[in-house]
């Protein structure tokens, strides 16, 4: 089985390795204390705010420490505003949560982008970071962007009848969030916003028939895969924009030597998701398939079509709506097409 965004075969490379500082000079500074607030469990998702706490400790042998909460600092739709009234240094969010709060960054959750590969992805959503109309909206939040969750593609796990079609999910209650549940909604699913916290307990108490989760990773690390029949392998309907932000005032107040540390730990962090999500599918897919669940494979037919009913009309849909608020939606999703075609190019 293939997924898009894998990575080259070869030996899977630990989650976390280690960041070599060989012969790099100690950064002096003040001793500080952040707290950086995430949900769920340590996974291939978390790679990157773990990398960055692990990276900015050893440079400054201690003195930088940044804390790490795992829904221990709040739910993942309060983290935006506790980071704004700076209860927080940094937080993971992800804008599907509270789409009313930053209406045009939505726009990188908007299904069957053009986004390959991981690298292309990076690229895409520093892109997008750096657009002064999305750097403003965010900056209400008191927050400045750092760097990208890189969530994988999509996919669906149910329970059930097994939807060998498309036409199948006629009806079927999915946790789908974002322009994923547009694109849902379209195939005449029935789609609702579920916190990934809470998603196991919905899908086992029948309040919704399926979930979809970005594969393999997450439906591993929140065990849907226990109370799941069926597991959708190349439906790939898009991924969900979950960035890493810094609270404006906390890095305004951060040493010059602290603030290099974040560029310097950018790559690592980059190469840490890509093989945390990497060892996530050599982990979960023998998994799956050991738990006795059914691989369900579209046609590229089925993909053809379901790509015709939810990809573009929920992109055109998401333009006149954005553009109704004053929001320069053509121009966003022109920026994220570009990047993506010259990410492509330089490939």
């Amino acid at each position: 089985m293939t997924y898009p965004w894998k990575i080259a075969a070869g030996a899977v490379a630990l989650l976390l390795a280690a960041v070599s500082n060989a012969g790099a000079q100690t950064v002096d500074g003040p001793k500080l204390n952040w707290k950086l607030a995430t949900w769920g469990k340590p996974r291939a998702a978390t790679a990157g705010v773990e990398t960055l706490a692990k990276h900015v400790k050893e440079r400054t042998g201690g003195k930088f420490a940044i804390a790490i909460g795992y829904e221990s600092f709040g739910g993942p739709k309060e983290l935006l505003d506790i980071l704004s009234v700076g209860g927080l240094d940094m937080t993971m969010i992800c804008s599907s949560y509270h789409p009313d709060k930053q209406p045009a960054y939505t726009g990188l959750d908007l299904p069957f982008l053009p986004l390959p590969d991981f690298e292309t992805q990076w690229k895409v959503h520093d892109a997008y970071h750096k657009h002064p109309y999305i750097q403003q909206e965010m900056g209400k939040w008191n927050a400045t962007f750092y760097v990208s969750s890189l969530l994988p593609q999509y996919e669906f796990m149910g329970r059930g009848k097994p939807p060998k079609t498309l036409a199948d999910f006629k009806g079927l209650r999915v946790r789908a969030i974002g322009g994923i549940g547009e694109a849902m909604r379209n195939l005449g699913a029935v789609p609702t916003s579920v916190d990934a916290t809470e998603v196991y307990t919905a899908l086992e108490r029948g309040a919704v028939d399926a979930v979809s989760f970005p594969s393999t990773y997450a439906h591993g690390s929140y065990k849907t895969y226990e109370i799941s029949k069926w597991f959708t392998t190349n439906m790939a309907p898009g991924t969900q924009a979950c960035p890493i932000l810094i609270n404006k005032d906390a890095w305004a107040k951060l040493p010059a030597a602290y603030k290099a540390l974040f560029d310097e730990a950018r790559p690592h962090i980059k190469d840490n998701l890509i093989k945390g999500y990497s060892e996530a599918d050599a982990k979960y897919l023998p998994l799956f398939k050991k738990s006795g669940i059914e691989f369900v494979t579209y046609s590229d037919k089925d993909l053809e079509a379901f790509r015709e009913v939810g990809g573009k009309p929920v992109w055109e849909k998401w333009v006149k709506d954005m553009s109704a608020k004053g929001i320069p939606a053509q121009e966003l999703l022109d920026l994220i097409l570009k990047s993506a075609s010259d990410a492509a190019k330089k490939s």
